[in-house]
């Protein structure tokens, strides 16, 4: 029996005389009293809503527990707080473990709070579903707000646990669909702190500099195996999900299986059904890749191949179309000859006009005048005239420059400078050009072309070979150059 127990006394029973009750001060009262709650209630498990909660900065949680008709006050000390595996919110419905006491300084009787869990799943389902309309009310889940994946990242940022099975999952088929440059952000997957620290991961990539030490992710892969809801809470937290909404880095959520639904995955760009499933997401497979752009370089090389063809085919055409450039030449020659005649008539014409003009203002001046006058014109007359002649044996002397150097190459090019040599060429009676002796049988009738001009003959020989004759020295070229007019 404790210390304090007091009687109760029966329906007979006359109170004790006043010197037999013994007498406490205040604090020996409330002490005796916390001393009796405390053996009494050593361990219990609560029930109730938490309402007026609180963080003292002392790191302690203040709040009540309460029921249709009681209220129980409640205190979580700074050590214990940190190991909770819910975090505590007004109106959510939980289950604390503890131990009773008393607050001597308020005459209160409190419960020391160690452990705290959700009271059901139906009232996490509802605490879930309250957030998520929360956060959706601000336009954190809106389709436009989601970034198409990067079709090839150079770097993937992956944020999980450093020792489970889901890196070695991703990086596995990573390696085997296209091995990419990975970077692992290592994170509590679960527990008291892990929320945290999934945001700081996520917001921590974000912040790295393009071209910096360390590379910055093309893309982010949030990442936790299967577990049950309680588990799967830290990825339920408006931390992360706000953190996973703000990145500007693509980001795939892959918690859990697929039947696992966090508030992150509303957040992503992207929710995978599994981390492996995150991995095919990330990145395509190689050897389609290198099959695609194998067939890609065929359709090239034919596309180019067949241009080609068609180009050369086009190029050949414009070319029958094209004139030689003895044709060229002697359109050229009779074109100037043409402009030549039609200058000179042109310059009679106008010439004649102007003394037709110049006549008639003469018969107009005064006779005084008329002499001097006629004599000025004539003076003109005369000048312009010379100018004309000047100007136009100039235009022709450019003319024969311009033709010359033409005429000169198509000389050189010409065959008839190889018979000025001594050489001759043979036809035969259709005209044309022969270049074997097999071709001119004996009795055949020829014609043989040199310099000076062409002989017919006959062949009388069968191919003997004939005494060389002493050729005559070709007469002397001249030097003259021949008008091309």
């Amino acid at each position: 029996m404790s210390d304090f127990e007091p009687t109760q006394p029966g329906p007979a029973a006359t109170p004790a005389a006043p010197g037999n009750v013994p007498e406490y001060t205040v604090t020996e009262l409330s002490l005796r009293l916390k001393r009796s709650i405390e053996e009494s209630f050593g361990w219990v498990r609560v029930r109730g809503e938490i309402s007026g909660f609180k963080r003292a900065a002392s790191g302690h949680l203040y709040f009540s527990l309460k029921d249709a008709d009681s209220v129980l006050d409640g205190v979580c000390w700074k050590g214990s707080a940190a190991r909770l595996g819910v975090k505590p919110e007004d109106g959510m419905e939980v289950i604390c473990s503890g131990r009773l006491t008393s607050y001597p300084g308020r005459s209160k009787y409190q419960m020391v709070v160690e452990r705290m869990e959700l009271a059901g799943l139906g009232a996490l389902m509802a605490l879930l579903e309250q957030r998520k309309q929360k956060l959706a009310a601000e336009g954190l889940f809106a389709a436009e707000r989601k970034r198409p994946l990067p079709y090839l990242p150079r770097v993937i940022g992956v944020v999980t646990s450093p020792t489970g099975a889901v890196i070695r999952d991703i990086l596995h088929r990573l390696a085997d669909r296209f091995p990419t440059h990975v970077l692992v952000w290592p994170v509590l997957v679960q527990g008291e702190g892990a929320a945290e620290q999934v945001a700081r991961a996520i917001r921590g990539f974000n912040a790295l500099p393009e071209g910096g030490v360390v590379p910055r992710p093309d893309l982010l892969i949030v990442a936790r195996g299967g577990g049950s809801l309680e588990d799967l809470m830290a990825f339920n937290e408006e931390a992360v999900v706000r953190a996973a909404a703000a990145s500007d880095i693509p980001l795939i959520s892959a918690v859990g299986h697929e039947t696992d639904t966090t508030l992150i995955d509303f957040a992503s760009d992207r929710r995978a059904p599994t981390p492996t499933a995150a991995a095919e997401m990330a990145v395509p497979v190689r050897l389609d890749l290198v099959s695609g752009v194998a067939g890609l370089d065929e359709r090239l090389r034919r596309g180019m191949t067949r241009m080609a063809r068609e180009k050369r085919q086009q190029l050949d055409g414009l070319g029958r179309g094209l004139r030689g450039p003895r044709e060229q030449l002697d359109m050229m020659r009779q074109r100037v000859d043409d402009l030549s005649d039609r200058f000179r008539h042109a310059l009679r014409v106008a010439l004649a006009a102007k003394k037709a003009e110049m006549q008639a203002e003469l018969a107009k001046l005064r006779p005084a005048l008329l002499r001097r006058e006629v004599a000025d014109y004539r003076r003109q007359l005369k000048e312009t005239d010379a100018r004309l002649l000047r100007a136009l044996r100039q235009r022709r002397a450019d003319a024969v420059q311009r033709l010359a150097q033409p005429a000169k190459l198509l000389e050189s090019l010409s065959y008839r400078n190889v018979l000025s040599r001594g050489f001759a060429v043979v036809y035969d009676a259709d005209g044309r050009a022969l270049n074997s002796a097999a071709a001119m049988a004996p009795g055949a009738t020829v014609a043989i072309e040199m310099q000076d001009g062409r002989r017919d003959a006959q062949i009388v020989g069968t191919g003997s070979t004939a005494p060389t004759a002493k050729r005559p020295a070709p007469p002397a070229k001249s030097t003259k150059q021949e008008s091309l007019f």
